[in-house]
């Protein structure tokens, strides 16, 4: 039987339409989510971005804030905007869109937000809670990953999950969120030899390498629940996944296509930490004033 498609789109409007109604319960408590996004250069494809997620946020009923700056910006200028925001109540979700210009240190700007505001899930403290199992702000891609597999009904608990990609914004994360969700990880990548091997063994396929068409059907266990995190734009310039699709779609129990698979579920799951901080950063407050 031909996979079920997964259409990210669809399971990302069902998670809005959740959040939405988590948003209408905070506010009635007072509590408005807030994110503040900080744009650095004119780089199109992150203004596409920050567009989506501005688009995103006014779905679901979260006030979102844009600061532009121009690339000629310093990282001092950057990370005195950045100490404002830790220190503003109204802002409970700060993103640096990515990437920043070259004089800017990544690593700096991130470690410089407030672990409690970072959305994006990357900063030190909140990836080391997620590598201990605490509550925490996870990476929005390996998350939507992990909700794609866990709406198509699948039991993770028990599978065997081979990861393609020791990124650490999506392979390694996503590694360590199928292991906290019981299934048995291998981490497969460059340097991987003989790799159909191992992934012939997956019961669940996450494929993150950015290496257009790099799985084929000799590469699927029958019946397989394959994710294509992958974006890469072939020789006409169309965006492909790492997967072939039209070869794996006939072996696989369930098949992301790119686009329109993974995509979708990052800037939802970037609104569901907005929402998470917020409430957190509430329950926190009150408890301070009780």
């Amino acid at each position: 039987m031909p996979a079920t498609i997964l259409q990210g789109k669809e399971v990302a409007k069902s998670i809005r339409a959740e959040l939405a109604e988590e948003v209408l319960e905070l506010k009635k408590q007072g509590i408005v989510p807030g994110l503040t996004v900080i744009l650095v250069g004119d780089d199109p494809a992150s203004h596409s971005y920050v567009r989506g997620k501005s688009k995103g946020c006014e779905e679901v009923g979260i006030r979102s804030e844009l600061i532009l700056k121009e690339a000629s910006t310093t990282e001092a200028e950057l990370l005195a905007i950045i100490q404002q925001l830790n220190q503003n109540p109204n802002v409970n979700g700060i993103l640096v869109q990515l990437p920043l210009p070259s004089h800017i240190s990544e690593e700096a700007v991130l470690d410089a937000i407030d672990p409690k505001k970072d959305v994006d899930g990357f900063h030190p403290i909140n990836v080391g809670n997620m590598v201990i199992g605490n509550e925490t702000l996870l990476p929005c891609t390996p998350h939507g990953v992990i909700e794609l597999i866990k709406r198509t009904g699948t039991q993770i608990a028990g599978k065997h999950a081979v990861v393609i990609g020791r990124s650490n914004i999506v392979g390694k994360p996503v590694s360590l969120l199928l292991q906290r969700e019981n299934a048995t990880v291998t981490m497969c990548h460059s340097r991987t030899q003989d790799l159909p091997s191992f992934t012939k063994m997956a019961d669940i396929l996450v494929v993150a390498a950015g290496k257009a068409h790099m799985i084929g059907k000799e590469h699927v266990k029958p019946g397989a629940v394959v994710i294509d995190v992958g974006v890469n734009r072939n020789e006409e310039g169309k965006l492909v996944g790492d997967v072939k699709f039209d070869e794996v779609k006939d072996s696989a129990s369930y098949l992301t296509p790119v686009p329109g698979g993974v995509g979708p579920m990052t800037i939802t799951m970037l609104l569901k930490n907005t929402v998470q901080a917020a409430r957190q950063q509430a329950s926190k407050s009150f408890d301070m004033n009780g």
